[in-house]
């Protein structure tokens, strides 16, 4: 039976042990996915059972997604240039880390028909998913990016690696054409960003990247103003997608009975 298992804390809302046991069934692979609420301290233990070949996949989230490179012996490029890495597995007697971040964010954003070349963005957080969210967005092509987060100076330490994007305070906002929420504000019932939206002129597109709940405060409130608002359904979707083919050489299906089954829907 190869484990796989995902780290993060939060993590009572994630759903890839839904979708990759929902995969390991469809395409009859002897594995099984859970997830794990590890200490700081017991991160490079559960790593390195990789190694081990006691773990034979892994995903990463919030808040280990730059805490788990020390402990990694190879990366790809994407996740060296993002220094965010979601995936880890064992390749050519490494342990490898890789981010699926990127290309599960550009492939919602195309899938969902959104032209955002040259157009403005304004990114609220600085956590571990904001570089892979710079880069996608830099390889669409947008004209501007700005940041806004709670702590101002890592926001700052974002600008030292990105220095194109400008930084504005929590709680102000730009009319923008797109707004992307990369923060876990929305997870818990009540959250809020407290943003003023009665300011921006005109249609926007509003992104969360949190697909459980589907619809965050932030998103609910976009829709108040007749704005687009996206949840980070098809991102989860794509990013979990490529994880699977990393570990398995094998493209699973993305379609609407496994959308379903996911969902609820």
């Amino acid at each position: 039976m190869k484990r796989h298992i995902i780290i993060g804390n939060p993590i009572s809302h994630s759903l890839s042990p839904k979708i990759h046991n929902y995969w390991f069934k469809e395409n009859k692979i002897k594995a099984n996915y859970k997830k794990i609420v590890p200490k700081k301290n017991e991160v490079e233990k559960i790593i390195k059972k990789i190694k081990g070949k006691k773990i034979y996949g892994m995903n990463v989230t919030v808040p280990y997604k730059q805490e788990v490179i020390p402990f990694i012996e190879t990366m790809s490029r994407i996740a060296k240039s993002t220094n965010s890495v979601n995936t880890i597995f064992f390749k050519k007697g490494k342990i490898h880390g890789d981010n699926t971040d990127v290309f599960g964010f550009q492939k919602s954003i195309i899938k969902n028909k959104l032209d955002i070349k040259e157009k403005s963005v304004l990114i609220f957080g600085a956590g571990g998913v904001v570089p892979s969210i710079i880069h996608a967005l830099k390889n669409l092509k947008v004209k501007k990016i700005y940041l806004s987060n709670r702590t101002y100076k890592n926001a700052l330490n974002l600008k030292k690696k990105y220095n194109f994007i400008k930084i504005l305070k929590w709680g102000k906002i730009k009319n923008c054409d797109f707004f992307i929420n990369s923060t876990s504000i929305g997870l818990k019932k009540g959250d809020k960003l407290n943003l003023n939206l009665k300011s921006l002129s005109g249609k926007k597109t509003f992104y969360d990247i949190i697909y459980n709940p589907s619809k965050t405060h932030f998103l609910l409130e976009a829709e108040k103003f007749g704005h687009k608002i996206i949840n980070g359904r098809d991102m989860f979707l794509y990013q979990a997608q490529r994880s699977f083919s990393l570990w398995h050489n094998l493209k699973p299906k993305i379609n609407n009975e496994l959308v379903k089954y996911i969902y609820n829907d």
